[in-house]
């Protein structure tokens, strides 16, 4: 595949990451004026622990700048900046750490000033700062960190903030209908740093001299204080703070979740005021735990990569995380053996695909078009599942001996992906497969099937092929349930043989386990 073959279908590829880069390309058809960087970035609000919901924006931005840098063959440089506000006032204290007294006295402050619960940072948001770049060191992502706080603090929003000074009364015309009757006594564009408590003050501001920087406010002991607005000495209001952020650092390309709509629309049009373009960009939708509730930081109820990582690959993960982001999605570990098969269907299917046809499989996007050998695994994870759930199976050696049964050739060091994905089957299986089985007793109907499929096994090969097994089991229920009722028997036999309602091919688990051991588990079926 050339490149420039690949730029044509990228042209019209209908990949969402393709779709929203060609916006930037429409945006910039020659680049940036004097050959700047194309500057994407993600937000992220430290209030919480980082979640799976954080670390998805960042890898889904980093597609769509893959996407670009294809769409431009590379010759129009870019950055990625990952944006913690960090200096926004703790508004309550998260449900899910420890010492949650020294957060309440920390109430109102900025991010950066409130004490690190676990004790082992500057601060709170030194903390799940670090949390977040550990996340993202390790899959690899390209992109610079860039706290708020650093950047109030250092002046780089000064020019900025100015501009929100100068605009104030526009920037109000904005905001204050979107507001409730109320709200609309107290709102400020700008937030001021109470100079006695350290608090993040919503109050009314007044601004005294826009080009010095200075405004005038209420303090909480009730006197009024005239001080700057710059240097860190305040911060902005939400929708201000991002449209401000946009502008001061440039921005091109931001998404955010389908809850920030408002906020887009509103923060666009301050961005205008003062002077810019808002960022390209789309709103996705946002994932749901297994009760349907929004994941949600503070409450802990989402998964975390850890989580997902401990019963499922990278890979798998990031499969799931590309599809359909538009599209409100639950997120629990039921899903990671769907997702591990579909990842390596869609990756094997990948080698045989017009370019066309790769550019919207996601694999090319989780690979950025380097799909790596081998195409495929020569068994599925949901057949090692049931593998790792049958007694005797207990761990990751033992399952790789039957496995080097059925697939001669294969181990642990010439096989890395699949040598993980036994590990991964062999703790998933523990963990939430075999809690659940429980074998019933066959029906005497059963029982007479069951008796026939032992015979048969009995004739066979000890390396009878799974093919040949499975036509045999074929064979068994049209003899005893027509081909009418064949799902009735393939039912009875995973219930009884293997303590589910549903299960694999019968052959391919045949082949895996063996005839002598799967002869075994019909036995103690038979006499249950």
């Amino acid at each position: 595949m050339t490149d420039d073959a690949l730029r044509q279908a990228a042209l019209t590829s209908k990949a969402w990451p393709f779709e929203e880069a060609r916006k930037l390309l429409a945006r910039y058809p020659q680049g940036k004026a004097n050959g700047a960087p194309v500057l994407f970035e993600t937000g992220y609000g430290p209030s919480g622990l980082p979640h799976i919901g954080t670390f998805t924006e960042v890898l889904r931005t980093t597609w769509v700048r893959h996407a670009y840098e294809v769409l431009t063959g590379g010759t129009v440089p870019t950055r990625l900046i990952a944006f913690s506000d960090d200096m926004d006032g703790l508004r309550k204290v998260p449900d899910n750490v420890p010492n949650p007294e020294i957060l309440q006295e920390a109430l109102g402050k900025p991010l950066t000033r409130v004490p690190d619960p676990f004790g082992c940072n500057e601060s709170f948001a030194h903390h799940n700062n670090a949390l977040l770049r550990q996340f993202l060191d390790r899959f690899g992502f390209d992109y610079e960190f860039l706290s708020a706080t650093d950047a109030y603090t250092s002046g780089r929003f000064d020019d900025a903030l100015r501009a929100v000074l100068r605009h104030f009364d526009d920037i109000l015309g904005v905001m204050l209908p979107t507001l409730r009757e109320e709200r609309r006594q107290t709102y400020s564009p700008v937030l001021p740093v109470s100079p006695t408590t350290g608090r993040v003050l919503q109050v009314p501001v007044r601004v005294v001299d826009a080009e010095a920087g200075t405004i005038a406010f209420v303090d909480e002991d009730g006197q009024e204080v005239v001080q700057s607005a710059l240097g860190g000495l305040s911060k902005l209001q939400w929708k201000v703070d991002w449209a401000m952020r946009w502008v001061a650092l440039g921005v091109d390309y931001e998404m955010a979740g389908k809850d920030l709509i408002d906020s887009t629309i509103q923060s666009g049009k301050i961005a205008r005021i003062l002077g810019a373009r808002p960022p390209e960009g789309f709103n996705y939708e946002m994932f749901l735990d297994e009760k349907g509730e929004k994941i949600s930081k503070s409450k802990g109820n989402g998964l975390t990569l850890e989580q997902w990582l401990t019963y499922g690959s990278e890979a798998s993960l990031q499969f799931y995380l590309w599809r359909e982001p538009k599209k409100a999605k639950s997120l629990h570990l039921g899903l990671i053996p769907r997702a591990i098969d579909d990842y390596w269907q869609f990756r094997e299917r990948w080698f045989d695909q017009p370019v066309e046809q790769r550019l919207g499989n996601p694999v090319h996007h989780i690979h950025e078009g380097a799909v790596p050998e081998p195409r495929s695994l020569p068994l599925s994870f949901s057949l090692l599942l049931n593998l790792a759930s049958l007694p005797g199976v207990a761990d990751k050696a033992t399952a790789w001996r039957f496995v080097q049964r059925y697939a001669p050739g294969t181990a642990p060091e010439s096989d890395p992906e699949l040598d993980e994905l036994i590990g991964l089957a062999v703790t998933y299986a523990r963990d939430f497969v075999v809690p659940g089985l429980q074998r019933r007793a066959p029906t005497a109907d059963e029982a007479a099937a069951l008796r026939d499929l032992d015979a048969l096994l009995a004739g066979l090969a000890a390396d009878t092929p799974a093919d040949e097994i499975q036509n045999a089991v074929f064979e068994i229920g049209k003899q005893h349930y027509g081909k009418e009722r064949l799902r009735e028997w393939f039912q009875a036999a995973y219930e009884t043989l293997l303590g589910s309602s549903q299960g694999p091919r019968l052959g391919s688990f045949i082949a895996l386990y063996g005839i002598d051991n799967s002869r075994r588990l019909i036995a103690e079926a038979l006499q249950a």
